[in-house]
């Protein structure tokens, strides 16, 4: 009861307290009020207080105006000074606006953003403008909770190191002090974040884009003087790109993170004290201007800040990279511009005087003033080096000249990775934010080449181009890295210089920073030069020391001497001229050639010139007529052989197949306690034969481990030859080594077909085994149906598909390529490809009839399917005509060989290329093993069933030789014929109306899986007037949950359609065989489609299926069962 009464009390008194303390019912204090009434104070006193400083306010307001007639000023000095404060006054509350507003939008980004209170999408989020942008709410948790740290470090950073070195900097500055630090509790937040997954594979590349508008206080006394200054809320917006490269098999996976702003961020800086001064309306600006131009030195392209997290890595490489490419920017013309231009008031209408600002990244170029035009004719150029794409913009604005202020008539933005796919933009821009108007450019993306093949093609273009335009273009741009110096001379009174270097081409001419008081300087600088022709042009550098007055050294590298090294590089010490004995300087400097891909150079010749170009092919020229007064002598007859001149070597590699199967009584390498608890390994093998090198798949935790991967290697017995196989536990920092072993091709090739358990050396346990089996080759087709099957019935861990057959293809000679546009002979190199695999020949020097004599191998999946492209090209780039070989053609020759000429598509009448390619089949022993297993009538059903779509099943006439003893010859014999006119006459009949399906069954009984394969359809019902777009279902029945459901993808519009997916159902043959396969044909269709969805379903009893053996064939499909 007393304690009840004792709590109401309390609440009570409270309640009338605060009723007492603000008889108005308030509950803050107004402005300039104190927040709270401190226990014990008299209110009547802070009211006096209170009265005190607001006539003191108003006393000072009119201390101006007295001082002003104090001391005889004119009014007009009183009007200036108040015009002054109130501009000042103006910027100060719209800069605290803006960072009210910032903060409340940040604090409240999603109820912003839901309710729609910004109307323009500029204003909204990345991740709402931009679906590829991902919100990262997790990472700005954690800067939440890290922030107080961060602002303990920022503190002890300022106080204990940044302020000790401005006191040491400047005398007047010896009792400069960071009287406070506070972060505040607005931390960085990260809006959005993008990963590029389509750049190098050896790096990770992020685009962060942050947001930071802090109460950040930090105020600075010089008490010297009495000054105090500060700074109280900033406001930085930007898209911040973070490069984590290289990325190392090593903790801590990165060896150095790369930070910069691609595009200037937006700033906006609260002062306080006496930089107030710089919110007067015209220093606000220019204040801001300078702030940023220090974190552009540091932060926006081209530069950089890289923080290296390991030892012993190239920083310089990391902090002023290559160029991604450079852009050539051909500024035309522009159309239909707005009128800012009137007389009388407006009553009559103008004309307006446009010029162009161009800028990407830092740099920028302004066009010439067109007067008087809406339809301005520019046909300027400007080349700009591209440092990083995506993400690197043109802006583009358009602005009428005028005495006082240009008026603004327009602007647009592009991507530059928009020019880089296209290589060429040819096409008329619509400007924005303006009524009407548009501008013609023409963009090409110029390519680094580290050769000089191509060097006098473009010297010979810029040439042609440079009659059109002012300035010639550049053939190659020079990138200098200026690394430091050594031993430089000391000043008089053997002073140490501050040593400052200026580098020159031409007329252009790059300063390093300067380095104080050092004869042993490192300055770590990049620069880029364009470069109009190598041959011809000079780097200079000049050492200096800052005064400008006393040199320290010389050097001249002339660019030839680039054009001669190798990727046109050098990276050394230089020894300076005009320097002391040890002087010298250490740079790296790099040419890369500029070549447009893709596009044939415009030729130079007279326009009369008829080069009539084929139909097949782009840029290449079959006919020349010379002009008149013109003589081009044909090229000289090279008698032609009729066959290759390939020799007794060709066609001799052979196949090697290395099924990693398992291991077992691997050492344990994973201890706990210091060895006391045994772990286990997490082993994977590495494997090297023939000079490639395969890595299987890391086993978790075990000591057995069974990985069944199959490797196919190409090789050519050559004595010595071994393949090696090691085996490692895969840890977090350096894998531990668990055996190796190596044995000797000749070994392998004597035996054909080992399955062994081999012992692993140099450890104390440990054995692996293999089956490594040499390919028979055979030229007999009649094998390859069969080995087709064989393949698609087996399956690997690493989703390795064998190959049927092996290629051999050697390249000749070609004969009559076409011309060059410039009448000249091309340098022609041949490019082969197949099943993804591409072999290169050399390129030949200048001639129509090009003779390469190399011969190229390939692995064939399957002969009936693939195809050889050849593409024949001038130093590989102009087409100069094309090939496709099919394999089936190869199939039909005789001793499966093809060796002719064949005529070359997209080139010239007579342009054919001299080809020998011969085919042989791969037969693994599995594949006789299945004929044992089948018997004759599996190795029939195999021909009848394995036709491609399309191709009619042929059976022999003959029955097909088997191992079968001599008492059952007759009979079966007798047998296999009549099943065989069965066949015959059962394919003769006509089809389902809905179409058929293929399907491959197997069993994999040491898997204990079983795997169907859907192949393809034919025939299939056409659901609509356009056909169908079908895929396939399976499920094995009865499957109340629907877990064994299995799909593949829909194929459209096509009524044959080809899938080869592979299917596997981990489950035991007496499970299996008490399941039913229902395969279901569907069209895909939308939900409110009217269009027939299920096409025709097959229900396979698997009891009745040899799903050991395996079998493929064709089922068709029937309608459902109602």
């Amino acid at each position: 009861m007393n304690r009840g009464a004792g709590v109401d009390a309390a609440g009570e008194s409270k309640e009338t307290g605060g009723t007492d303390a603000n008889p108005g019912g308030g509950t803050e204090a107004g402005p300039g009020e104190p927040d709270s009434v401190p226990p014990g104070t008299d209110a009547s006193g802070l009211d006096v207080v209170s009265m005190l400083w607001t006539f003191g306010k108003c006393l000072g307001s009119l201390l101006p105006v007295y001082l002003a007639g104090y001391l005889g000023l004119g009014i007009g000095v009183v009007v200036f000074g108040l015009m002054l404060y109130m501009g000042w006054k103006f910027v100060r509350e719209g800069k605290e606006n803006r960072l009210r507003s910032a903060m409340y939008f940040l604090e409240n980004e999603e109820d912003v953003t839901t309710g729609r209170i910004f109307r323009s999408k500029r204003d909204l989020p990345a991740w709402v403008n931009f679906p590829d942008v991902e919100r990262v709410e997790w990472l700005n948790k954690i800067l939440q909770q890290a922030w107080p740290f961060v602002g303990q470090y920022l503190e002890k950073l300022l106080v204990e190191s940044i302020a000790p070195t401005i006191r040491d900097s400047n005398p007047h500055l010896q009792t400069f002090t960071f009287t406070k630090v506070n972060l505040g509790d607005k931390a960085l937040r990260v809006i959005g974040m993008k990963a590029h997954t389509e750049m190098d594979k050896r790096q990770v590349l992020l685009d962060l884009y942050v947001s930071y508008v802090g109460d950040v206080e930090i105020n600075v006394e010089i008490k010297k003087y009495f000054c105090k200054a500060g700074v109280k809320g900033i406001q930085l917006h930007g898209m911040l790109r973070v490069i984590l490269e290289p990325l190392i098999g090593d903790v801590p996976l990165v060896g150095a993170i790369t930070m910069f702003f691609i595009q200037r961020p937006r700033l906006d800086i609260n002062w306080t004290g006496i930089t107030n001064l710089l919110d007067i309306p015209g220093l606000n600006a220019f204040s801001d201007t300078m702030i940023m131009d220090t974190i552009s030195s540091f932060l926006v392209l081209p530069n950089r800040l890289t923080v290296p997290l390991v030892a012993d890595l190239h920083v310089a490489q990391l902090r002023s990279p290559l160029p991604r490419g450079v852009v050539r920017i051909h500024l035309k013309e522009a159309q239909n511009l707005l009128s800012t231009d009137t007389l009388l008031g407006g009553a009559i209408k103008g004309k307006s005087d446009p010029y162009v600002i161009l800028r990407v990244g830092t740099q920028t170029f302004t066009s010439k003033t067109v007067d008087d035009n809406l339809n301005p004719k520019w046909n300027e150029m400007y080349e700009v080096i591209v440092h990083e794409v995506p993400g690197q913009e043109l802006e583009l604005e358009v602005f009428d000249k005028d005495p006082d202020q240009d008026d603004f008539l327009g602007r647009l933005k592009m991507d530059l990775g928009c020019v880089k796919k296209a290589q060429v933009l040819d096409q008329w821009m619509p400007l924005k934010d303006v009524e009407k108007g548009r501008v013609h450019l023409r963009l090409e993306w110029l390519s680094l080449l580290s050769t000089t093949s191509k060097l006098e093609q473009v010297l010979q273009q810029n040439s042609i181009l440079s009659t059109k335009i002012s300035e010639p273009p550049s053939a190659a741009i020079l990138a200098v890295y200026l690394d430091r110096a050594q031993e430089l001379p000391m000043k008089k009174g053997n002073k140490d210089p501050s040593p400052v270097v200026l580098l020159s081409v031409q007329d252009t001419t790059r300063e390093s920073r300067t380095c104080y008081g050092t004869n042993n300087p490192v300055w770590e600088d990049a620069f880029h030069f364009f470069i109009q022709n190598p041959h011809t042009q000079d780097l200079d550098i000049q050492v200096k020391d800052d005064s400008r007055q006393l040199s320290l050294g010389s050097l001249s590298l002339p660019l030839g001497r680039l054009l001669n090294s190798q990727d046109l590089t050098l990276d050394q010490w230089f020894q300076l001229e005009n320097s002391g004995l040890a002087s010298r300087i250490y740079m790296k400097a790099v040419l890369r050639i500029l070549f447009l891909d893709g596009v044939p150079p415009k030729s130079p010749l007279n326009s009369s010139l008829s080069v009539p170009l084929p139909q097949g092919g782009e840029g290449v020229v079959t006919e020349e007529r010379a002009p008149e007064g013109t003589s081009v002598d044909p090229p000289p007859r090279v008698p032609r052989p009729e066959y290759s001149s390939a020799d007794d070597s060709f066609a001799t590699e052979g196949v090697l197949h290395i099924h990693l199967l398992e291991a077992q009584n691997l050492i344990a390498k994973d201890n706990f306690l210091k060895g006391m608890v045994k772990g286990k390994s997490d082993p994977y093998v590495v494997t090297r034969a023939g000079g490639v090198t395969f890595r299987s798949h890391v086993i978790k935790e075990n000591l057995n481990p069974r990985w069944s991967e199959l490797y196919e290697v190409i090789m050519t017995e050559v004595q010595g030859q071994e393949v090696e196989f090691e085996l490692f536990d895969k840890d977090v920092d350096a894998d531990d080594f668990l055996g190796r072993l190596k044995i000797g091709l000749r070994e392998i090739i004597t035996n054909q077909y080992t399955d062994e358990w081999f012992t692993l050396s140099d450890v104390k346990s440990g054995q692996i085994h293999l089956i490594l089996e040499w390919l028979p080759r055979v030229a007999d087709p009649s094998n390859l149906q069969q080995v087709l099957h064989t393949n698609m019935l087996v399956s690997y861990q690493n989703k390795v598909h064998p190959s049927a057959a092996i290629l051999s293809v050697y390249v000749d000679r070609a004969h009559a390529l076409p011309l060059k546009k410039n009448l000249k002979e091309p340098k022609a190199g041949a490019e082969l490809s197949l099943g993804g695999v591409v072999h290169r020949t050399k390129v030949c020097e200048i001639s129509t009839a090009p003779v390469w004599e190399e011969a190229f191998t390939f692995l064939v999946k399957n002969p009936y399917e693939d195809m050889l492209l050849v593409k024949l090209s001038h130093s590989w780039g102009l087409p100069l005509g094309s090939l496709v070989v099919s394999m089936k053609e190869v199939l039909a020759g005789t001793d499966l060989t093809v060796d002719r000429w064949f005529q070359l598509d997209g080139a010239g009448p007579e342009s054919q290329i001299l080809l020998r390619a011969t085919l042989r089949i791969l037969v693994p022993k599995s594949t006789d093993c299945s004929v044992r297993e089948g018997g004759p009538e599996f190795r029939t059903a195999l021909v009848a069933d394995s036709t491609t779509p399309g191709e009619s099943m042929e059976l022999q006439e003959e029955p097909i030789p088997v191992n079968i003893s001599s008492k059952e010859e007759s009979g079966t014999s007798q047998d296999l014929r009549h099943r065989q006119v069965s066949a015959q006459s059962a394919s003769e009949q006509v089809a389902s109306p809905l179409g058929q399906v293929r399907l491959t069954l197997y069993y994999q009984s040491q898997e204990k899986r079983l795997l169907v394969t859907v192949h393809s359809c034919r025939k299939l019902k056409a659901c609509s007037k356009d056909g169908s777009d079908p895929y396939v279902s399976l499920i094995l029945l009865p499957d109340k949950n629907r877990l064994t459901k299995r799909k593949t993808a829909v194929k459209k519009r096509s009524l044959n359609p080809d899938y080869n997916d592979k299917f596997e159902f981990d489950m035991g043959l007496e499970e299996v065989q008490k399941r039913r396969l229902e395969v279901s044909v569907k069209n895909s269709v939308s939900f409110m489609s009217r269009e027939r969805e299920l096409i025709g379903k097959v229900l396979i009893d698997l009891s009745q299926v040899d799903l050991v053996s395996g079998v493929g064939k064709w089922y068709d499909l029937q309608e459902e069962a109602a």
